[in-house]
């Protein structure tokens, strides 16, 4: 009997193999991965200069300031980036973490699918001798989705709480996270309302900073793209600029911060300038 249960045990070694050991932290960002667990580092993020996202100021200086006293040690406050899509939210995170790389701040992305093993993930980072962004994009929960339990009790419950070494950044089309008539039906369905409510809406409130992201106007979408013009040093008269990226966003119906950059790489391919 002891040699079936050791060839048993063998074989759900190799179906569910140990947990990766850390590593040793020499990249600049990682993303984690859950089969096994593991850390995978990544050797050039996908990012754009600070200096070059525009038109979002106030959270621009707000989210570095932030990360800026977290890199230093000093306290600092989770942050949630939410509003109009493509105007930035993701790409500020990643640019703020470039900005700061050079204090030895990490990036560590975590998919929106596997929020439940967050635990795990902070447990891999609490010892490690640096401090980490842990980031999760498009970060939003649907009806019978329980996995905003794991992440309340991360970001400001529990016993052990959120390690020192880590803040966490979200982005969210969603301010509350929630769809709206997810709330609603609560409100309409529960025994008691107003209880079913805040379970729904609380997580939000362990978010420090709520950074909101508005609809581009026309002005700021033609100088945004104008900004990238001039960074990479394209030379395109202000007349054709504006009449060629108004019929880009035209066609695409509808003007942000991502359109202008595709609009912009799309004008930079056609006058031979690498971006």
């Amino acid at each position: 009997m002891s040699d079936d249960l050791a060839r048993i045990a063998d074989a759900l070694d190799r179906l569910a193999p140990a947990p990766a050991p850390a590593p040793d932290f020499a990249a600049a960002a990682y993303v984690w991965d859950t089969a096994p667990d593991r850390l995978v580092p990544i050797a050039r993020v996908n990012r754009i200069p600070l200096d070059l996202l525009l038109g979002i100021d106030r959270a621009r200086d707000t989210l570095l300031d932030n990360t800026r006293r977290f890199a230093d040690g000093l306290p600092a406050n989770n942050a949630l980036l939410w509003g109009a899509r493509g105007m930035g939210k993701s790409s500020l995170v990643k640019a703020v973490h470039g900005e700061l790389e050079a204090t030895g701040l990490k990036l560590v992305e975590l998919q929106r699918e596997d929020i439940h093993t967050v635990g795990r993930l902070l447990d891999l980072l609490r010892d490690a001798p640096h401090r980490f962004v842990l980031y999760c994009d498009d970060l939003s929960f649907g009806h019978d989705d329980a996995a905003y339990k794991s992440l309340k009790a991360v970001l400001d419950g529990g016993v052990a709480g959120r390690p020192e070494n880590v803040i966490f950044y979200a982005t969210s089309n969603r301010r509350h996270l929630m769809p709206r008539d997810m709330i609603e039906n609560e409100r309409g369905s529960a025994i008691n309302p107003s209880e079913a409510v805040e379970e729904k809406v609380s997580l939000s409130d362990r978010f420090g900073l709520w950074l909101g992201f508005h609809a581009c106007d026309q002005d700021n979408y033609l100088a945004i793209i104008r900004g990238y013009c001039d960074a990479y040093g394209l030379d395109v008269a202000d007349a054709t600029l504006r009449a060629e990226a108004i019929e880009w966003q035209a066609t695409r119906g509808s003007r942000s911060g991502r359109v202008a950059w595709q609009f912009f790489t799309d004008l930079a391919g056609r006058h031979g300038v690498r971006v």
